[in-house]
């Protein structure tokens, strides 16, 4: 998507072949930075300190992280690299927990090394995974978006609502991908169709994603405002909204949705307005091994992301403030889980679908790209 007018890619392979290149969303909305990463340890961390987010990036990221190791250790005997390859594989896949997607593109990462004939072919195997990793979350998003799109101008025809009005939560955009988004893809096909729409960006307390989103959307030429996340309900009640549209970490089974926390009371607020909910699910991260909600572990972050604000000050200088007063306690839970009773529907890449279809439409999830 577009960042001043030019076209990039959230993670691309660096000029050097050797290394990746993220942008470091750290430095967000005030400025574009990209970030350099070489070894398997640097992905981590840049995973687990949220230098990246998004479950679909995170796949992605974790991916081409396989392929650094592969790198890091080609020189070693087989014994060795196959020891240094699984240990990195579980420092990989320790950096996040909820996010389905991670686990996901290491089990891809770990079936193509598999018969690999040497350190060398794992590594050109480990390459061409994580690429076909990344061009196929862009295929995914690309698709999801127009059946999302589709979908939005069914609605707007039959409740005969002019400006299509959406409500989303935390940044499932771009930024959160390779490309497009999930939430956003919908939202960008809307508006390359020429379909007037506005959107309602929850700032998303503790991280502020909500500047992200944002900021791709107004970049993208997309009208958007930003509202304290506890404004959501009274906009539904007041008829400011035509509908809800949220990613997801990990679904399950059954339908339950872990996204970012704060999506559970925009359901309920929908519920109670009679208003549509609908979650944009990549089926990469549908997770069918888990029965429900109730199975999916929630990330407990640190108390300081509560507790300090990110912004900027008159002179322009970034940097972190806190309102609270010394010795505040913070509890903060990264996300929450909303019932499947409480979802409209799923958009994905195969189509809108209920709760009954998930599993027997997503799961195995598609190797790449689009069936």
């Amino acid at each position: 998507m577009l960042i001043d007018g030019i076209r990039h890619r959230t993670i691309r392979v660096a000029a050097d072949g050797a290394s990746v290149e993220l942008i470091d969303q750290r430095a967000l909305p005030f400025e574009v930075r990209f970030e350099t990463i070489r070894t398997h340890r640097e992905m981590a961390a840049a995973i687990r300190d949220m230098h990246l987010r998004g479950a679909p990036l995170i796949g992605a990221a974790a991916a081409y992280g396989v392929w650094l190791a592969c790198l890091e250790s080609e020189a070693l005997s087989p014994p060795g690299f196959a020891s240094a390859l699984e240990a990195a594989f579980a420092t990989l896949e320790a950096a996040r927990p909820t996010a389905v997607n991670l686990r996901w593109a290491l089990d891809r990462q770990r079936a193509a090394v598999a018969s690999a004939a040497g350190p060398a072919d794992a590594a050109r195997r480990a390459f061409e995974e994580a690429n076909d990793i990344a061009d196929g979350d862009v295929a995914i998003n690309a698709a999801l978006g127009r059946h999302g799109a589709d979908l939005v101008e069914r609605l707007r025809a039959e409740r005969g609502f002019d400006t299509v009005r959406v409500l989303t939560h935390c940044n499932a955009g771009w930024l959160a991908t390779v490309d497009r988004g999930t939430v956003t893809a919908v939202l960008y096909e809307l508006h390359e169709r020429g379909v007037p729409l506005h959107v309602w960006v929850d700032e998303t307390r503790p991280r502020n994603q909500g500047a992200l989103t944002s900021w791709e959307l107004t970049q993208n030429g997309v009208p958007n405002t930003v509202i304290c996340d506890n404004s959501g309900g009274h906009l539904m009640r007041s008829g400011r909204v035509d509908l809800i549209l949220v990613g997801t970490d990990r679904t399950t089974r059954n339908g339950d949705v872990a996204n970012k926390i704060g999506t559970y009371l925009k359901a309920l607020a929908a519920r109670d307005n009679g208003l549509p909910f609908f979650v944009a699910l990549p089926s990469p991260s549908f997770d069918p091994t888990l029965p429900d909600g109730d199975a999916i572990p929630i990330e407990e972050r640190s108390p300081d992301e509560v507790l300090s604000v990110r912004g900027r000050d008159a002179s322009g200088r970034a940097g972190y403030a806190s309102p609270y007063a010394p010795g505040t306690r913070a509890f903060n839970p990264g996300f929450d889980v909303t019932p499947a009773r409480l979802v409209t529907g799923y958009i994905t890449e195969r189509g809108v679908l209920d709760a009954e279809c998930l599993a027997q439409a997503l799961s195995p999830a598609p190797k790449s790209g689009v069936p």
